[in-house]
This record gives C-alpha cells, sequence and structure tokens, in this order.
C-alpha cells in the first residue's frame, strides 16, 4: 500500500518512519523543499515533493498539519484524488475538523494519536513514537466502514491502541487531560516568573528540579499547538478550567480557613483518583 503524509514535522516525520519499518511504501509532501530532502536522508519517506501530484498513487493520505491548515490543505489536494482514497488526519481537535472536512471527502477518518513531546520539525521524529498509546479515530454515521477499516489496519500496525468516539465527545475529554493541562501548566510558569524580587526569582529558577519540570512541561511547549486548542476547542476547554478554577478556589478556601482536615481529605482523594488517568 502507497501512503501519502503532508506535513514531515514529529507526527508525520515518526508515522513515517514507523510505516517505513512495516513495509508501506511513503510517499511524502511538505511546504519546504529542504524539509523534504531531510525526511528522504533520514528515511522517513522513499520520496518526497513539495507538489500534491506525488500523491495521486496513494491510497490512504495522514494529514499532518497544525489544525488551521487541514482545510485549506484538503482543499488543493482533492484535484489530485482518486475517489477511492482516503483522508485521516492527527488534530487534536476533531468537531471542527470532522464537520468540514466530510462534507468535502465521504472516505475522511478524522484521527487524533495521543502521542508527542515538547519538540517539533523533522529533526524530532522518532521510531516507536506510537507504541501502546492511545489513537483515537472519529467516525461518523455516514463514514465508509471500509474508510475506517484501511486506518484501523494501519494504526493497528503501529502497535497503538485504538479508540473510537464522536468528535465532540473526544473534543470533550481532550479538553480535561490535555487542553485543560496546557494552559494551567502555563498559568504556573506565568505565575512564577511574577515573583518581584529578583533574587528570589533568580533562586527559584536554580532550585526548580524534577517537580516544577514534570508540572510545566506541556505549559512550556509548542505555543502554535496551545493555541490551536484553545481557539478550535474554546467552548470544552472553557468548560474545564471554570470547573479548574472552581476546585482552585476551594482549595484556596481550605488553607485559608485552616481546614486540614477536609484538605488532607481532598489530597487523599487526588492521590488515589490520578492512579484512574495515568498508569505508571
Amino acid at each position: 500500500m502507497n501512503i501519502g503524509i503532508i506535513g514531515l514535522g514529529l507526527i508525520g516525520g515518526s508515522l513515517g518512519l514507523d510505516l517505513r519499518a512495516c513495509g508501506y511504501k511513503v510517499l511524502g509532501v511538505s511546504r519546504r523543499e529542504q524539509v523534504c530532502q531531510k525526511a528522504s536522508d533520514r528515511g522517513v519517506v522513499d520520496l518526497a515533493s513539495i507538489d500534491f501530484a506525488i500523491l495521486k498513487q496513494a491510497e490512504v493520505i495522514f494529514i499532518c498539519t497544525p489544525i488551521a491548515a487541514i482545510l485549506p490543505t484538503v482543499n488543493q489536494l482533492i484535484p489530485f484524488l482518486n475517489p477511492s482514497t482516503v483522508l485521516t488526519d492527527v488534530g487534536s481537535v476533531k468537531a471542527p475538523v470532522v464537520e468540514a472536512i466530510a462534507p468535502l471527502w465521504s472516505n475522511f477518518v478524522g484521527g487524533h494519536p495521543m502521542a508527542g513531546n515538547s519538540e517539533c520539525g523533522i529533526e524530532a521524529a522518532q521510531t516507536n513514537l506510537f507504541v501502546f498509546k492511545p489513537y483515537v479515530l472519529t467516525p461518523t454515521a455516514s463514514t465508509p466502514l471500509t474508510a475506517v477499516a484501511k486506518v484501523e489496519n494501519i494504526v493497528k500496525s503501529l502497535n497503538a491502541n485504538i479508540y473510537h468516539c464522536t468528535p465532540q465527545d473526544h473534543d470533550r475529554a481532550v479538553s480535561w487531560i490535555s487542553h485543560l493541562p496546557v494552559i494551567v501548566s502555563g498559568s504556573l510558569i506565568a505565575s512564577c516568573q511574577s515573583e518581584a524580587n529578583p533574587e528570589v526569582l533568580k533562586l527559584a529558577q536554580n532550585l526548580a528540579s524534577s517537580g516544577f519540570r514534570d508540572t510545566s512541561r506541556v505549559g512550556g511547549g509548542n505555543p502554535e499547538l496551545g493555541l490551536m486548542m484553545a481557539s478550535y476547542n474554546r467552548d470544552e476547554l472553557l468548560r474545564s478550567l471554570q470547573y479548574y478554577r472552581q476546585n482552585l478556589d476551594r482549595m484556596i478556601h481550605l488553607i485559608e480557613q485552616k481546614n486540614w482536615v477536609e484538605l488532607e481529605q481532598q489530597l487523599q482523594s487526588n492521590h488515589a483518583g490520578r492512579s484512574h488517568f495515568v498508569r505508571e
């Protein structure tokens, strides 16, 4: 099977490495010749170009661009496609993407691999990025089953864990465990930087260790990704932020009132609850 990848950054590049290792022929497209050359040199693709025409022979195409570029990319791509070609994306927000593209291309399957790190670009591409990681597919009632099956089979070859849900349920779920943490973590960094005493600020910077590193990682990541999450999943993010604010206000109140008993109970509940989200 020939597989196309548009956007050869961390996700697209990592897909290319693993799919080629599985025996697929990978055709890559990037806006820049330099990236195409790097992708070829690193073995990310069998063939790379800045021209969509290279994808005429692709049976499945992964669109790995930023969210804002997905719809314009599909519009430019359609003239080069065979009617049976399956399109899928890797965007972290699904409802607006699926609603925009499904009417344009029936063989579209919304997708979101829950994998990555704070780095970006073709240089960050790595093998086995998706192994045992959640990979969400969001077909609708009108999505052809054959298209879903094709994407499923490819994702299975990555050894990822496949989940199915509606685009709307996806967006609400990731607002809690992905988008909210980015904003909260970013607020932590901004709060620390607001220390008015320069000597104390410098001391805090020197003392920061694993606790600060872990809690600040996503907030200090790629700003473009954070902005896209906020703008495209605005309603669900605001909803989760409002609940977070209520819980933060409650914690402040308990500390103000020196209510150590209830604070301990809440911390115990937090300790137990984390295991349902994070499996070490």
